[in-house]
């Protein structure tokens, strides 16, 4: 399968956190093919070696490692850890993140009869507090310490950047789930402050806002255990132009890009990959 070269990605030293999910992982396996080392970093660390293991036996080079994105003392070992094998990050890759049931609503719709149904129903208005900020600092605090950590080291190094994973809700919130939209939704804003901040010093900061893919996280939302859509897989595609879901592949291409010297004048931007969701109105 040919595979586009991007000769200033040899021998980089790559950190992925959420490195065992389905989208990371994959972007894992592409950026290996680069030559580059990579880091992956799980909270799963039995899951993070297992993908290490099936990167090097295709020929790359890549460790697992265990570590939690919202601790800072398992990100300061992972970061010991790293440079121990390989050495200092010169890329980051923040693909941790993800939802929690305590942060969703029943309906994706306030109705006059559901005030009082506290016990039936999840509404705005009985939403967990807990649950809410579980999904924030996942997604959120947990791109912005691994960001304090590994981007210590690449200061004063060329060819140094940050790609963080935003999501479509940042562009569009989805219903029911307003705790994640708005984490998302700050991912994106981080990256443009973040941009600024570190342009002075070399390093670009850009994010990936992808569409709708098939992840063990979401699949029980989106398809039935017939494989048939669900009503809100259903309703996603009716409003995607490409009439289908994100594969993991289809991220590859403009990750590759963002982290080469092919876009070494783009920092603080947000690309989706959406299939043309973020660009239909719906009518």
């Amino acid at each position: 399968m040919f595979q586009p070269k991007f000769q200033n990605l040899a021998g980089k030293i790559v950190v992925i956190t959420g490195g065992a999910g389905v989208l990371c992982s994959t972007l894992a396996k592409y950026i290996a093919l680069q030559q580059t080392k990579i880091a992956i970093l799980d909270l799963d660390e039995k899951a993070a070696k297992e993908v290490a293991r099936g990167i090097n036996a295709e020929g790359g080079n890549a460790i697992g490692i265990k570590a939690d994105v919202l601790n800072r003392e398992s990100l300061i070992e992972a970061r010991h850890t790293l440079k121990k094998t390989f050495g200092p990050c010169d890329i980051l890759i923040n693909g941790a993140g993800g939802n929690h049931p305590k942060g969703t609503t029943t309906k994706t719709h306030l109705f006059p009869e559901d005030i009082g149904n506290d016990k039936e129903l999840t509404t705005f208005f009985n939403l967990d507090a807990e649950g809410i900020q579980f999904v924030f600092n996942l997604n959120f605090i947990g791109t912005l310490l691994p960001t304090q950590i590994f981007a210590e080291d690449m200061i004063g190094k060329e060819g140094c950047c940050i790609l963080n994973i935003s999501s479509m809700n940042a562009y569009r919130p989805l219903t029911k789930i307003p705790a994640y939209s708005g984490a998302k939704a700050a991912v994106s804003n981080f990256t443009q402050w973040l941009a600024v901040h570190f342009a002075p010093v070399g390093i670009r900061v850009n994010a990936l806002a992808p569409g709708f893919f098939l992840t063990e996280q979401n699949r029980t939302l989106l398809t039935q255990e017939n494989g048939d859509l669900t009503p809100r897989g259903e309703t996603i595609l009716q409003h995607t132009p490409m009439n289908r879901f994100g594969e993991p592949e289809d991220l590859v291409g403009t990750t590759l890009w963002l982290v080469s010297d092919q876009s070494k004048f783009v920092t603080g931007v947000t690309i989706p990959i959406d299939g043309g969701f973020s660009a239909y109105s719906g009518v």
